[in-house]
């Protein structure tokens, strides 16, 4: 591998080349087997990218490998590859998660995002991590820098609760998907890397700019839900104890809703976050390597964020608040669901 500076930087810049426009909210948008992860190794591996990789005399498949990590591509990796991957895109001390809470806090003027990078980077330390038949080594940090670990851990929850998933700028994502389905050639973003670099936020936002204007453009009346703030309003969110109480009780809710106002009046947002263990090594000042979580209490209490959420048309939405708030307990048991099936429920 070459190790050059410019060929160091190389791979952490190539990380998000796959990225759609808006990022991640239209990631479904994309054909079945396809991520931004295949769409970046695609973008590296194009003819566009090719007189850049001739001047850096870099090996593409090492490009690949260090700004994708061991989980999102095929190749073969050594045990350096994946330490230097893990540094790029590590689901606990990956450089791209600890640059986004950072610049994203930053940029949406809250503090929700901030943790003492500069003392976790200066004790991060490659160590053995314990496998069934091996010690790999892995990205582990000093004892000193333990506290440090979990406010970065925290703060990715607390980013996930208070930002990423405040509710209207998650239904705006579901806006943003439905007039993309209908703007889009086929519904879908091409793969091919050519018409694929040709889409940006730029070309969307003025696509989405150029519909509102037009009753004949696809997509008008979603792009003019977008550009007018006509965004359906959340009337539910599912709640500790239903989770007890019922399965999939936004579901039940979301079924109600549609069967008394229409499918078209009614969007359910339901999410399960993803990520790696928190379980990582530490290297104690008497010199041992200990688990993350037997040293700290607080790592095992940092919750998976999970949400459920059903969303009206301001059309309904004090009639449809109303008729969540009469018959909650009924629609999250599945009465509501068996009236419906009987004719039994009337119109309230």
């Amino acid at each position: 591998m070459h190790t050059g500076v410019k060929c160091c930087a190389v791979p952490p810049l190539c990380h998000d080349l796959g990225h759609l426009p808006f990022s991640h909210a239209a990631e479904d948008l994309l054909p079945e087997g396809w991520k931004h992860e295949r769409m970046s190794q695609e973008i590296i591996l194009g003819k566009e990218f090719e007189p850049l990789w001739k001047e850096l005399k870099v090996q593409l498949e090492d490009v690949v490998k260090l700004a994708l990590g061991k989980k999102k591509c095929n190749f073969e990796f050594s045990d350096w590859e994946t330490i230097l991957s893990e540094i790029i895109v590590g689901d606990v001390f990956g450089a791209d998660r600890m640059d986004y809470l950072l610049r994203d806090s930053y940029h949406a003027g809250v503090s929700y995002g901030r943790f003492d990078h500069y003392r976790l980077i200066d004790t991060l330390r490659i160590l053995p991590v314990s496998q069934k038949d091996s010690q790999e080594p892995g990205l582990g940090v000093e004892r000193g820098g333990l506290e440090s670990a979990e406010a970065l851990l925290w703060a990715r929850y607390f980013m996930y609760t208070q930002l990423y998933f405040h509710p209207t700028r998650r239904i705006y994502d579901i806006h943003l998907m439905e007039f993309l389905k209908e703007w889009l050639p086929g519904g879908q973003f091409p793969t091919e890397v050519d018409k694929h670099i040709d889409f940006s936020d730029n070309e969307v936002t003025a696509g989405i700019r150029k519909a509102a204007a037009d009753s004949n453009e696809p997509g008008h009346a979603l792009a003019k839900r977008i550009i007018s703030r006509e965004h359906f309003r959340q009337v539910y969110e599912r709640s500790s104890s239903e989770e007890l109480r019922a399965l999939e009780p936004g579901k039940q809710v979301f079924d109600g809703l549609a069967a008394q106002f229409g499918k078209d009046e009614v969007r359910r947002d339901a999410y399960t976050q993803t990520g790696g263990s928190y379980d990582f090594p530490v290297y104690t000042k008497a010199g041992e390597i200990v688990s993350s979580l037997a040293l700290s209490p607080t790592l095992s209490k940092v919750p998976t964020f999970s949400v459920d959420r059903v969303y009206v048309s301001m059309a309904i939405r004090d009639e449809a608040k109303q008729w969540v708030e009469k018959n909650r307990d009924e629609i999250i048991t599945g009465v509501i669901g068996e009236e419906h099936s009987s004719g039994k429920l009337s119109e309230s």
